[in-house]
């Protein structure tokens, strides 16, 4: 198998989390890190710089996540009576460097004070010790635990999000009615409803893409891990060696295989597919009964929000039953930022319980405080449940010593491209001994 997983990474990255965060990240961007950066122009002399994808929302804009962000900075503006100045990743020559590899040298170099960062830079920066530990924010006190065990390296609370990412099946209610099929919770349970589907003429039963398939991975792999009472003991092993990555993802990567030899999944569409863009399609048509996408995507009139059949969302299977896979982007504080405490004072407001009620409602999105509860839709409320019960899967952590949802993703497409599971798993065992290396 020819694993190419570093060189591709950082465009996954941005693919996979921050623009399902619906942020408008572009994937990539000039080797110059000054040439594409935009400033909002405002010479205040009391500023806090903060550095993202996206530009502060124009008046009257149809870009509902900016425009809550935006309110949440505007609180702050107006309690502490600075201004927070916007430096954009534009990518405007975007053939050279990523928005992680220009996030990266940014926050090395001390040159903004509050940043947007995807799960691997913040894992990276964090065991560099260049991001603050925000435990000493008074919000961070009201934080699922989700958020920060998904954020802390050695110790330290180094990001937080203003929402949480869950990923889920998108399921055709009425067509497992229609052939009298219960929504699976386990591995062997959803086994079986594609094959009935199957049987009964729906040729491709899962509509997939090259981005998501790997959450049936992270269910099956962590299910007990996360769920199990000693997540910490557990990753402090595969951390040490003690336990290999492989022998988590093995069982996923097998469930997989079978799906794709039992023609479930169309693996040579599925490497080639957008995520919605490629399989939501038959989907809305009513061709396939199964997708996989965010929680947001349920919302969104452009992506599953308008359909004419019954929609539910469920978590993946897995032996502890259906299991929602949470990911998230994080803002976070170089150590080294020139206005330290007024930064350190906007984070606490847009992350306060006020701010993200205003986001989450805005939104309809999970938020990360414990404190804030958005009334979701009906289509909704079975993957809510999972995770109001604490049960899931986390599929970035910056807390394990490889990076998991950028190398997974790419290694389930090596597996759609004809690669063996002992093939898959060896790149695993690569990643773990270059991961020992250099610690």
């Amino acid at each position: 198998m020819k694993r190419k997983v570093k060189g591709k990474y950082n465009k996954l990255m941005t693919a996979c989390i921050i623009e399902v965060m619906a942020l408008a990240l572009t994937a990539c961007g000039s080797s110059n890190t000054g040439e594409n950066i935009v400033f909002d122009g405002n010479d205040d002399k009391k500023i806090v710089n903060l550095f993202g994808p996206m530009e502060k929302s124009k008046p009257n804009t149809s870009n509902i996540a900016r425009t809550a962000f935006d309110r949440t900075i505007e609180m702050a503006e107006e309690e502490l009576g600075l201004t927070v100045r916007y430096r954009t990743y534009t990518a405007e020559n975007y053939q050279e460097k990523t928005y992680d590899e220009v996030s990266l040298d940014r926050v090395r170099n001390d040159m903004d004070d509050l940043y947007l960062l995807n799960p691997d830079t913040i894992q990276a920066l964090g065991s560099e010790d260049k991001l603050m530990d925000l435990s000493v924010l008074d919000s961070a006190k009201n934080l699922r635990e989700v958020v920060k065990t998904a954020n802390t390296v050695d110790g330290k609370l180094v990001a937080i999000p203003q929402e949480v990412v869950a990923h889920g099946l998108f399921v055709n209610k009425d067509m497992f009615d229609q052939y009298d099929l219960a929504l699976p919770n386990t591995p062997e349970e959803f086994m079986e409803c594609c094959r009935v589907f199957k049987e009964n003429g729906i040729e491709t039963p899962i509509g997939a893409n090259r981005w998501w398939l790997e959450n049936f991975v992270f269910a099956q792999a962590y299910a007990r891990l996360y769920n199990g009472g000693n997540t910490e003991t557990l990753i402090e092993a595969l951390n040490k060696g003690e336990a290999k990555y492989s022998d988590y993802m093995r069982p996923g990567f097998e469930f997989l295989k079978e799906l794709i030899d039992k023609g479930y999944i169309d693996a040579e569409a599925a490497y080639t597919y957008e995520a919605i863009e490629g399989e939501g399609p038959d989907f809305m048509a009513q061709r396939t009964p199964i997708v996989m996408a965010y929680w947001s995507a349920a919302n969104s009139e452009t992506a599953y929000g308008k359909l004419d059949f019954n929609l539910q969302v469920i978590g993946f299977p897995s032996e502890l039953g259906q299991m929602p896979v949470v990911s998230m982007t994080g803002y976070a504080i170089c150590t080294g930022a020139e206005h330290m405490d007024d930064t350190l004072a906007v984070l606490d407001i847009i992350l306060s319980d006020e701010a993200l009620q205003l986001y989450a409602q805005t939104n309809k999105v999970i938020s990360p405080s414990k404190n804030v509860e958005v009334e979701c839709i009906d289509a909704l409320k079975p993957l809510n449940e999972r995770i109001n019960e604490n049960m899931y899967v986390l599929g970035s952590n910056a807390g394990m010593n490889v990076e998991q949802w950028g190398n997974t993703c790419l290694i389930v497409r090596e597996l759609l491209n004809g690669a063996t599971v002992d093939e898959c798993m060896a790149a695993f065992d690569k990643l773990q001994e270059e991961a020992l290396n250099k610690s």
